[in-house]
């Protein structure tokens, strides 16, 4: 059971995307509540004073309150949430691309943090960490054991604090130890570069405030290298998604402006809306429209986005704009399917709830919700197939998921299988000795299967079509 759960939690990294509110905060809870249900609250007091008075050792009452809160917020959905004091904090971080810590994007390789990317200028890079550099340590705790989300909690903390990283560099065959001080980073969530000449990579990690900027700054330079660009690969797998502005303003900079991006529909009339491809639609009050500077051609540029199963929310919403509009060709793995509207309504100064209010559909009308966006190209992870694909979760394997509104939907028994299988093949490849699971390439490098194919479908060459992967269909529900 151990082995399973460690390749479970290795495989799912960022499985569980989209978590990010895609609606602006809202200042205050509404004040409008139906009538309550008397003879439920009575019983909701008797448990609490039962728990108080009875319980074996003392309890926090704050704390009693804040779990019931929790619990009924967590029984809605998996996206609804209650936030106490430090989650609301580590939710704004998450939004705004700001955060504490020693400036490295992360990923997990053999139970080691792996160091994917250093970010520019961030202490990181500055003590010289290298991508590929393998974390064994933080401090005094041994990185083996620990998942992602604990990993990131160790290394970050208050501005000016010191954390020791055992780092082994594979190239070098050593391990040292490096000692940074905190800062606060400030992570670029759009990287780009010419795969060849003609041909540009874009990159969007997450939607976040400053991705527009980002990205107008990461074309403008594209542009300059090349200004008579024949294709651009948008690439948006694993992107779990952020801002609905922000994913609004990267659709419109390829789109006319009368095209609609994405409308919103729910039970409170603010929910019900439609977006647009122009700047009322995704600027903030008093803000600038950095799209204004990029260049005409960009309209018409030939263009592929790439998804797969961790593409969510905002990504998925750019990418059902760009295929409903037939502007882009869409590549890849059918994407996660979260396809509903969370909007954060403070409670007080440092709580608040995030709670789901709409769902997501494209312009052509499909709800995203647990459905997703099928790809017109369906791909592989690699020349050699999938490996891990039928690994990762997607907003219909949830539990207590929202339905797409548009027929009832049922768990894929033979998805299910082929997962049990891959998991099982996987465990049997770990424990064979000298036998390590391959990992995937990085996003971008010249060993990206899917990158070469969307740049070979942009050239017109041929495209190695997956010949395995298929459209997962909701079933009707039966009686």
């Amino acid at each position: 059971m151990g082995s399973k759960l460690k390749i479970w939690g290795w495989i799912g990294i960022g499985a569980l995307a989209g978590a990010l509110a895609t609606m602006q905060l809202q200042a205050s809870a509404r004040s409008t509540v139906g009538a309550l249900p008397i003879e439920e609250l009575q019983q909701l007091a008797a448990v609490f004073g039962m728990v108080k008075s009875d319980y074996v050792e003392t309890v926090d009452e704050k704390k009693l309150i804040t779990d019931a809160i929790g619990g009924m917020v967590a029984g809605l959905d998996p996206h609804s949430q209650y936030f106490d004091k430090k989650s609301f904090k580590e939710f704004r971080e998450g939004t705004t691309g700001r955060f504490v810590g020693v400036g490295i994007e992360i990923g997990m390789e053999d139970g080691l943090v792996k160091v994917v990317s250093p970010i520019e200028g961030s202490p990181a890079f500055r003590a010289g960490l290298k991508s590929g550099d393998l974390i064994t340590k933080i401090d005094e705790t041994a990185v083996k054991g620990l998942t992602i989300d604990q990993a990131v909690k160790r290394m970050r903390g208050e501005p000016g604090t010191k954390v020791m990283l055992v780092v082994f560099r594979k190239a070098e065959s050593r391990s040292f130890p490096v000692t940074i001080v905190r800062e606060e980073i400030n992570t670029v969530s759009v990287r780009a570069k010419m795969v060849e000449p003609g041909y540009a990579w874009l990159r969007i990690n997450q939607f976040q405030d400053r991705t527009v900027e980002d990205f107008a700054h990461r074309l403008e330079d594209l542009y300059k290298q090349d200004p008579n660009l024949k294709g651009i690969v948008l690439d948006l797998r694993n992107d779990p998604g952020g801002l609905l502005e922000a994913s609004v303003a990267v659709s419109a900079a390829f789109l006319p402006s009368e095209a609609t991006v994405v409308s919103t529909n729910g039970q409170i009339p603010e929910s019900k809306a439609v977006f647009k491809a122009s700047p009322e639609f995704y600027l903030r009050r008093g803000g600038s429209d950095p799209l204004k500077r990029l260049p005409e051609a960009l309209k018409s540029v030939p263009l592929v986005v790439l998804v797969n199963e961790g593409s969510a929310s905002a990504s998925e919403i750019v990418a059902g704009a760009l295929q409903d509009n037939k502007r882009a060709l869409v590549m890849g793995a059918q994407s996660f399917g979260k396809g509903s509207v969370q909007t954060v309504r403070q409670l007080s100064a440092d709580t608040a709830l995030k709670i789901t209010t709409a769902r997501y559909y494209t312009p052509s009308g499909r709800s995203i919700q647990a459905k997703g966006i099928v790809p017109d190209v369906m791909l592989d992870e690699t020349a050699e197939g999938n490996l891990f694909s039928s690994l990762r979760l997607r907003e219909a394997d949830l539990e207590k998921h929202l339905q797409s509104g548009q027929g009832a939907e049922q768990k894929d028994e033979a998805r299910e299988k082929a997962r049990e299988l891959a998991r099982e093949k996987l465990e049997a490849e770990q424990s064979k000795k000298n036998v390590p699971v391959k990992p995937l390439p990085e996003f971008g490098s010249t060993e990206d299967f899917q990158l070469t194919q969307a740049i070979n479908q942009l050239k017109g060459k041929p495209v190695l079509v997956s010949k395995t992967l298929a459209e997962r269909k909701p079933d009707a529900e039966t009686n």
